[in-house]
């Protein structure tokens, strides 16, 4: 308690260095802070994207994920209902899944014949029920919500592409798609003109434009291939267009109901899913629910084998965007820290050599090396404690000011503005783990003129003047 009470009135001495330092470590602990909640804020808005889409867990054919994008139909999950079935009537999972629901991905072609465009595509059949209550998660609380898939409720042969694939077939104008341009016109060839009779079959060819006022019609036709091998085609009718957030991905996109995805594939055959998606509660239950899973699907392995895969292992794009956030987060704190060891570093040292008398004072009446070292060791870790206190308050206080203004940005992988959010309060983590290192970083930085301090000689200290 001497120790302490020396050390504060030492810092007390001097206020104006001690106030300078402590700033000096506010200001750096309130930017890591700030630095580190905008980075959790990103975490938190890809995880919640990600698991609004395929969910926490997808049960696959072990080889799908490698081989199952060539041939989806080849690595498919017979019997799906009944693995459905187990999952669903296990009391442990019972108390963490939300929803549960199969999938089926599908390659093939999508034409519109009116405007005589087509493109290749990779569709999905959902059953919008249940992926619009995949869409309502929201963990975190986010201030921002997914929009709901137009599916749910709508015929059968309805359809929700990418903005890219209705770009490419030529839908937005029927589609209303703002900001969406539209091809130029092939310019008139300036050679001979058709003879009448070729003319006439090209006009017999030509769509009908609608009666009203020519807009793009929004039926299209896809071409698959069945579970026999071979080509099945359907007439579909796109009632919206969603921007998928990645354009590799928008330009190929499209949903449809998955019965009506089921028959055009399977026909009368027995129909398989490609995935069943799984999602929990609470993201900290994966590891519970892998370990009830893995005795269910153990039984169907022996007919078809089944792995289960996570929402990371499925995105590795949110995987390496949080090890980059990681990253740079890391080196703004030896940064920072680096800046804190300095000042700290500095104050201290400057303190010693005003202080030399004090110090051999002390010393010839019996206060051992051990005492100085301790005395000046303390001063530091004071510093610390009240700088990166000073600092946890200076960034609640900015955090709650930035997210009032809610300046909007895109975050990656979103096709929407969001409020721009600083994560502070409740990260309990991230507030202890920035002090200690500070107080650490402080105590490290006072250590080597406290050493110095306390091998003084005692008549030369005393003689300084």
């Amino acid at each position: 308690m001497m120790t302490l009470s020396l050390a504060v009135r030492n810092l007390l001495r001097n206020r104006r260095r001690s106030l300078a330092t402590l700033l000096a470590m506010a200001i750096g602990a309130a930017s890591i802070l700030l630095f580190g909640g905008f980075s959790t804020n990103v975490n938190y808005e890809l995880h919640t994207r990600h698991v609004q889409k395929g969910g926490h867990l997808q049960i696959q054919h072990r080889d799908f994920y490698l081989y199952g994008s060539g041939n989806p139909t080849a690595y498919g999950i017979a019997d799906y209902t009944k693995v459905l079935d187990a999952i669903q009537s296990d009391e442990a999972l019972q108390k963490m899944i939300l929803v549960a629901t199969p999938t089926l991905q599908f390659g093939g072609i999508a034409g519109n014949y009116a405007a005589s465009v087509s493109r290749t595509i990779i569709g999905h059949g959902f059953v919008a029920e249940d992926i619009n209550r995949m869409r309502r998660w929201n963990d975190f609380d986010l201030r921002t919500k997914a929009p709901l898939s137009a599916l749910e409720g709508a015929a059968k042969d309805a359809a929700v592409v990418g903005t890219g694939v209705a770009r490419v077939l030529q839908l937005c104008d029927a589609l209303q798609i703002a900001r969406c341009p539209k091809p130029e016109k092939e310019a008139k060839s300036d050679g001979a003109s058709l003879p009448d009779d070729v003319a006439q079959l090209s006009l017999q060819e030509t769509p009908v434009a609608s009666a009203s006022g020519g807009a793009s019609p929004r039926r299209i036709e896809v071409l698959v291939v069945n579970a026999r091998g071979a080509p099945n085609v359907t007439s579909l009718e796109v009632i919206r267009a969603e921007d998928q957030g990645v354009k590799e991905l928008d330009e190929v996109s499209m949903m449809m109901h998955l019965a009506q995805l089921q028959q055009l594939i399977y026909g009368k055959l027995p129909p398989s899913a490609t995935s069943i998606m799984l999602q929990l509660r609470h993201s900290d239950q994966i590891p519970a629910a892998l370990a009830r899973l893995a005795p269910i699907l153990a039984n169907f392995s022996s007919r078809q084998p089944l792995a289960v895969l996570d929402f990371r292992a499925l995105n590795p794009f949110y995987v390496q965007t949080m090890q980059m956030f990681d990253t740079i987060f890391g080196f703004v704190f030896v940064l920072i820290g680096g800046i804190v060891l300095f000042t700290v570093s500095n104050t201290m040292n400057t303190t010693v050599v005003e202080r030399t008398v004090e110090i051999g004072t002390l010393r010839a009446i019996g206060l051992r090396r051990a005492g100085i070292l301790r005395l000046f060791v303390t001063e530091g870790a004071l510093l610390g404690l009240c700088g990166a206190l000073l600092g946890v308050v200076l960034a609640l206080m900015l955090s709650v000011i930035i997210n009032q203004i809610g300046m909007p940005w895109l975050p990656p992988g979103n096709v929407e503005l969001v409020p721009f959010t600083v994560n502070v309060w409740g990260e309990n983590r991230m507030i202890i783990g920035t002090t200690f290192g500070l107080i650490g970083i402080a105590i490290l930085s006072a250590w080597w003129p406290a050493y110095r301090a306390a091998h003084l000689d005692v008549v030369e200290a005393l003689r300084h003047v």
